[in-house]
């Protein structure tokens, strides 16, 4: 056996050698991620990357000289702590914000970050500027309505073309929370929105009043114009009705007291329709 080995010894070396050289050279690339091949500082390869000729699998490298950068291939997050900001009403909001986005160009970061968590910290200062730009155009009132989507359309596009800077690609922006800081400006702000809702409840009382004033005389008119169309086709008719309706509000017991009595003559006018027609 000790003959063998040493009969085969150099061999057995090469082999060792050739087992070493392709542990320290080979590296495998998952689905999930994307890669650059650097040597000596300078990107030379990449791997797995969007719309690149190479996908995932295993790959050789120059041992000791080359150096793999992993990326992360899928969507990444960016959380923005709670930040003030001064909108258009000159309101101070808490705002809670977060973007999500992936890195397009593995190469440009590398060399403007050289991580994606570099690529966080140079995209979350860009997210608050560009988010208190945006917000300081808009009053609070407007960030609960549907024009706070065009905001966040606009916040986005703008951090997109600063992220381009850094390989990345901005997918969505999206607000979490806003909010009025507790105390004073929170109690003020609430305090003034009561006071709006209220003169627009009496804006709104008043212009129904104004209306309902328009129909009442409208029907007024309307009534009018018929009661004296039947007063003219049947003068008589209308002497009959209009003293029953006189009547029926003299004598009903619902507007007076039942044991009241009234006490006319025979021949009083008021009683003509009583005595029938001549």
């Amino acid at each position: 056996m000790t003959n063998l080995l040493q009969s085969y010894r150099g061999a057995v070396i090469a082999v060792g050698i050739l087992i070493f050289a392709l542990l320290t050279s080979a590296f495998i690339v998952p689905e999930e991620e994307q890669a650059v091949v650097i040597r000596t500082g300078e990107p030379i390869g990449t791997v797995n990357t969007p719309g690149g000729k190479t996908g995932a699998g295993l790959y050789l490298r120059v041992p000791f000289i080359d150096r793999v950068a992993r990326i992360e291939k899928r969507v990444l997050d960016l959380e923005m702590t709670d930040e003030e900001v001064l909108s258009n009403d000159q309101q101070r909001l808490l705002v809670n914000a977060y973007a999500r986005f992936r890195i397009v160009n593995p190469v440009r970061m590398v060399q403007r970050a050289g991580t994606t968590d570099g690529v966080r910290v140079a995209l979350e200062p860009i997210l608050n500027s560009v988010l208190r730009q945006e917000l300081g155009r808009r009053t609070f009132q407007a960030m609960l309505t549907a024009e706070r989507g065009t905001a966040l359309a606009n916040v986005r596009a703008n951090l997109d073309r600063q992220a381009r800077q850094y390989g990345a690609e901005v997918i969505d922006v999206q607000i979490k929370r806003t909010d009025l800081p507790d105390g004073a400006p929170l109690q003020s702000a609430f305090q003034r929105m009561e006071t709006d809702r209220e003169r627009e409840a009496r804006t709104i009382r008043a212009q129904g009043q104004r209306d309902a004033r328009i129909i009442r005389a409208d029907a007024d008119a309307e009534a009018a114009r018929i009661y004296a169309e039947a007063f003219g086709k049947d003068p008589e008719f209308y002497d009959f009705y209009r003293a029953m309706q006189s009547y029926d509000a003299t004598f009903s017991s619902e507007n007076g007291d039942a044991e009241s009595s009234v006490i006319l003559s025979p021949d009083n006018e008021y009683l003509r329709q009583f005595r029938g027609r001549r």
